[in-house]
């Protein structure tokens, strides 16, 4: 008979961990590729949007509240020891409530910067939502969006020029 899954001893498998990698990165670029066509503020991210910001207001008020620090996360901060308990409690409430709610996403560091090797994290799906939910609602991501839109209309320009 099968013995239980025990995370702690079960083997990393390299084409699970390709695929995985591949997932985190597909949606990293997803999301890129969004907020840089669609204004940030007019996203939906999830169902529940409007329950998760508000939870996460009355949750992490030190984050909520102090947009200056969405804008530039402290990885050690997030994930120190109470943090991490702090979370764990906080998205058990969605594990019925968002698909996937504790796959492993990428979050961005730092608001005005793409996704990179010096600017993501890795944090969990629900994690990543409450963050980029409270970006959009802050207004934090229409930096993005706002710098895409103005090389779209430089290029747009110099085309005309050229033409």
């Amino acid at each position: 008979m099968a013995q239980p899954f025990d995370p702690e001893t079960a083997e990393n498998l390299v084409e699970i961990d390709k695929q995985f990698a591949v997932r985190t990165v597909e949606w990293a670029q997803t999301h890129w590729n969004v907020i840089t066509h669609i204004a940030p503020r007019q996203l939906k991210l999830t169902p529940i949007d409007e329950e998760i910001w508000e939870d996460f207001k009355k949750e992490f008020p030190e984050l909520a509240d102090f947009p200056d620090k969405l804008v530039n996360l402290d990885e050690e901060e997030l994930k120190s020891a109470e943090a991490k308990k702090r979370w764990r409690t906080w998205m058990a409430k969605y594990e019925k409530k968002v698909k996937d709610y504790n796959f492993g996403t990428l979050l961005r560091n730092n608001v005005k910067e793409e996704y990179g090797e010096n600017n993501a994290m890795l944090v969990l799906k629900i994690q990543w939502c409450a963050i980029e939910i409270a970006r959009n609602r802050l207004g934090l991501n229409d930096y993005v969006y706002e710098e895409a839109q103005r090389e779209v209309k430089a290029a747009a320009e110099k085309n005309s020029k050229s033409s």
